[in-house]
């Protein structure tokens, strides 16, 4: 038996998410049936305004709703110390931890040869003019310790061997 077609789109949707199986799907397609109906307008709203609202951070590549986020924007941070990320949940991640106080830079991916990802692909460009512009003195790069992690961490050692900049990871 299958279910009503809302109710199968709607599964189907769900299980696009990462993460998410037909069975996790099915159920949370069947648990929408028992929210109230402000519930469901508000989750409906906000899925549209994350696609419609969210953009990157002009700066550093984090995820905002305004043209700079909260982070680039904080000047009590330290200004000397950069943060290579591969991608914005990176940064949730440090921030909850509360140790770090410099700023963060998103490069949105890792290289990886294999997967056809090379080092233009993925953003380096951006990360070595911020670095001269807002001479940076150091730059701390915090990727996953795989092997397109160290391959990243590697390459963008080498494309900073001769900025004046001390690397770290």
């Amino acid at each position: 038996m299958k279910y009503p077609a809302p109710i199968e789109n709607l599964i189907e949707c769900f299980s696009k998410l990462p993460g998410v199986g037909n069975k996790s799907a099915e159920r949370l397609a069947l648990s929408t049936l028992n929210l109230d109906q402000d519930i469901i307008n508000q989750f409906s709203s906000s899925l549209l305004d994350v696609k419609t609202k969210i953009k990157k951070c002009k700066i550093c590549n984090n995820l905002t709703d305004e043209d700079e986020c909260s982070i680039c924007k904080d000047k009590s941070r330290n200004k000397d110390l950069l943060c290579v990320v591969e991608d914005a949940k990176n940064i949730i991640l440090f921030e909850k931890n509360g140790l770090f106080n410099g700023y963060y830079h998103v490069i949105n991916g890792l290289i990886s040869p294999l997967d056809g990802i090379n080092p233009e692909d993925i953003n380096l460009d951006m990360l070595i003019k911020r670095i001269e512009k807002d001479k940076v003195k150091e730059v701390v790069i915090a990727v996953k310790p795989s092997i397109e992690g160290e391959t990243t961490a590697l390459y963008i050692s080498k494309l900073l061997n001769n900025k004046n900049v001390k690397v770290s990871k």
